[in-house]
């Protein structure tokens, strides 16, 4: 008599939705052979990857949970192994997100592990490895990464180590590839910077006198929701009054008081490419002396729109904008002028990996075609009303540079 296969067994085997995979399987390959081409360059065998970014960026992978804070008994070791002379990479994951798996990445080879190999996921992962004739040499690990914690990662370590294999720093290569985005990639953010749009649309919309900073971070997250929009990688801060000046506060159930400033800070999110954008608002007319510092720090993103462009020295535009707010008299009262890379995040950073600031050695840096930057324009304000915080990001293309939004700079008046 045929055995029949239990609920369980049935669901892992057979169920498989349509594929949600955001880009070709020819940029995925692209992807891949890039990462070993630098991992040759870098003398490193077999690259072990970890960070949600990394594991999507090359297969795809999307999840809502990755045992950031788990227990114990479910160490964060399920990832993603490159070997730099294999045009194919294996992901290893728990036996729960077997068909997630079937339907957000492009894994030719995935190794699962059963509920009762969780304990011991690292010993398997070392044996397929080994097996597959890959755990030898050079193994770079995402050291950078929180995932997996410092206590499994550094267990993980001692037993790459004692299997014979020299460990490296692997944490730059796929996040320096990452940096430079291809035309779906640039696509994608523009489409996330129209669902920003979106989103500060509605929160301007709700906002008023006796409402909360909840209330216009739920209509603002609702909205850009209904325009295909996703959770993004910070939650998204809506700070009034005095919080004002707290440029990483949390939404409350402060109610927004007659004469407040307000400031959002958003990302637009699409196939997990973030847009990143904030502006500032008045309850009323604001004093003379806040609406002339808001509006030198809006007339520095004017005179960016006409700097920027792809070949521009970073050390140049930094020039440029001291110059601009040391004339304006306001530099000494800056919160933060500068940027970093924008682009693929997930919970809990959307800051990429290369930031810009007054006071870096940048040498002759410049920006590229592909590269996505925001800019930061945040100072306090007089009065003791808080801050001003203005952000908008720049996409680099081959004979231009645009920020895309279409909001003003300009400080917003709820009168």
């Amino acid at each position: 008599m045929e055995n029949k296969l239990s609920n369980k067994e049935l669901f892992l085997k057979h169920c498989s939705p349509a594929m949600e995979t955001p880009f070709s399987l020819a940029e995925y390959r692209d992807r891949l052979n890039r990462v070993r081409k630098e991992m040759a360059g870098r003398k490193i065998d077999l690259l072990y990857l970890s960070s949600p970014e990394s594991l999507c960026y090359l297969s795809g992978y999307q999840a809502e949970w990755y045992q950031a804070q788990s227990p114990k008994e479910w160490p964060p070791v399920s990832g993603l192994a490159v070997h730099v002379d294999h045009d194919k990479f294996i992901l290893f994951d728990a036996e729960e997100e077997e068909v997630m798996i079937r339907y957000t990445t492009v894994s030719t080879d995935t190794r699962i592990f059963r509920s009762d190999e969780m304990k011991s996921a690292t010993d398997k992962i070392l044996s397929d490895l080994k097996e597959e004739g890959w755990l030898k040499g050079t193994l770079g690990l995402e050291m950078r990464s929180y995932r997996p914690n410092r206590l499994v990662s550094e267990q993980f370590q001692k037993d790459i180590e004692g299997a014979g294999c020299k460990v490296v720093d692997g944490s730059d290569i796929v996040r320096e590839i990452r940096g430079i985005k291809s035309p779906q990639e640039i696509a994608y953010i523009e489409t996330a910077a129209r669902i920003a749009d979106i989103g500060m649309h509605a929160a301007r919309g709700v906002m008023r006198p006796g409402v909360t900073e909840l209330d216009v971070y739920g209509e603002m997250i609702c909205a850009m929701a209904r325009a295909g929009g996703e959770n993004a990688a910070i939650t998204l801060p809506v700070v009034s009054g005095p919080k004002s000046a707290c440029l990483h506060g949390l939404a409350s159930r402060r109610k927004i008081m007659p004469g407040d400033i307000v400031n959002v800070d958003i990302c637009g999110v699409y196939n997990r490419y973030h847009y990143n954008m904030a502006r500032t608002f008045s309850m009323g007319v604001p004093h003379p002396d806040v609406a002339s510092v808001m509006e030198k720090s809006a007339r520095s993103m004017a005179m960016l729109k006409e700097l920027i462009r792809p070949g521009l020295k970073i050390a140049d535009l930094l020039s440029h904008v001291i110059g601009y707010y040391k004339e304006a008299g306001i530099w000494e009262d800056r919160l933060w002028v500068g940027g970093y890379e924008i682009g693929l995040a997930f919970p809990p950073d959307w800051v990429g990996a290369f930031v810009y600031e007054p006071g870096m050695d940048l040498g002759d840096r410049a920006f590229q075609p592909g590269m996505v930057i925001n800019y930061e324009s945040n100072f306090y304000l007089p009065q003791a009303a808080g801050t001003s915080i203005l952000i908008d990001s720049i996409i680099f293309k081959e004979d231009r540079a645009e920020m895309v939004s279409r909001v003003p700079h300009d400080l917003c008046v709820i009168e």
